[in-house]
């Protein structure tokens, strides 16, 4: 009974998955009409960004609502020769950078439609619950229904 138990709630926990490629993310998200969330990071020296991850992006309630109404990108920019990204991931990022966040800011989130407009952006860390969190990208995602 306990396997059952543990396999149910494994099932049923929210599995989100980031992408590293803008154009696949807004060919997802205009397939499945949702909206685009973007995060700029340097996942292994930048402190806000690491809080972010662990207290925000890696919470239940984010990855429970994300998983049904968001596409997820990480752009992240990693200093440690440990973490460095391929090439072609480095590129990519780069040019999401150069769109999205010419002033290399740190972390930097933002809410996009499936054009690429920008609705809500997040300089820094977002200093709320990860509820409130949602909450605000919620209001973005009922406006457009």
């Amino acid at each position: 009974m306990k396997f059952l138990i543990i396999l149910f709630s494994v099932i049923l926990s929210a599995n989100v998955t980031w992408l590293g490629d803008f154009s696949q993310a807004k060919t997802e998200a205009s397939q499945s009409h949702k909206l685009i969330l973007i995060n700029f990071s340097g996942s292994d020296w930048c402190g806000p960004c690491i809080r972010e991850r662990k207290e925000i992006l890696e919470n239940d309630a984010f990855e429970s609502f994300a998983s049904d109404h968001l596409v997820l990108v990480r752009a992240d920019f990693p200093r440690q020769s440990k973490n460095q990204l391929s090439k072609e991931q480095v590129k990519l990022n780069e040019a999401l950078a150069d769109k999205y966040n010419p002033d290399g800011k740190f972390p930097y989130t933002l809410l996009i439609d499936e054009n690429g407009k920008v609705l809500k952006d997040w300089d820094g860390f977002p200093n709320e619950s990860p509820e409130n969190f949602v909450a605000q990208i919620a209001t973005f995602i009922h406006a457009a229904n």
